[in-house]
């Protein structure tokens, strides 16, 4: 609950944070804006400060991200949110991999969709559509994908009984 969440040490909530968006910087001005009235305004707070992230800083978020189709381990926040968020590409492994590889060696990081309530069919498409994209039209979009992400983690951070 949000209670819970304004009531963490710092160094808690910035680790809290970390699930929802892998930078450092961003999870320490999140968390050092506390306490937050609403999960509105912790989403709000969340989002205007991942606005500012350079290009460089998302590059270490998109590292800390399971490629698309691979299943993450681990019982933390973030492995728990990306199967969840992944569940509806299951049964797509070998397609996935393969437009992963395509992707990576196109744009040197790894392909990232916000893929809650896409099918794997719809990911595979919108995969091999953005192969087409010259680096800047993909850090834009990439860009906007990951906060669809953080926004979203945001909100069941808002809602989760542990932080």
């Amino acid at each position: 609950m949000l209670e819970r969440f304004n009531g963490l040490a710092p160094e808690a909530a910035e680790a809290a944070l970390l699930a929802c968006c892998a930078s450092p910087g961003w999870a320490a001005r999140v968390a050092a804006a506390r306490p937050y009235r609403t999960a509105a305004d912790l989403v709000v707070a969340g989002v205007t400060a991942y606005d500012e992230l350079g290009w460089g800083e998302l590059q270490r978020v998109l590292a800390a991200h399971p490629r698309i189709g691979q299943r993450p381990s681990g019982g933390g926040a973030e492995a728990a949110w990306s199967r969840r968020e992944q569940s509806g590409v299951e049964g797509a492994a070998d397609e996935l991999a393969q437009v992963n590889e395509a992707y990576e060696r196109r744009f040197g990081h790894l392909f990232l969709i916000f893929a809650t309530g896409k099918s794997a069919e719809e990911v595979l498409a919108a995969a091999r559509g953005r192969l087409r994209n010259d680096d800047d039209a993909e850090r834009v979009v990439v860009r906007g994908e990951l906060r669809k992400i953080v926004e979203l983690r945001l909100e069941r951070l808002a809602d989760a009984e542990v932080a």
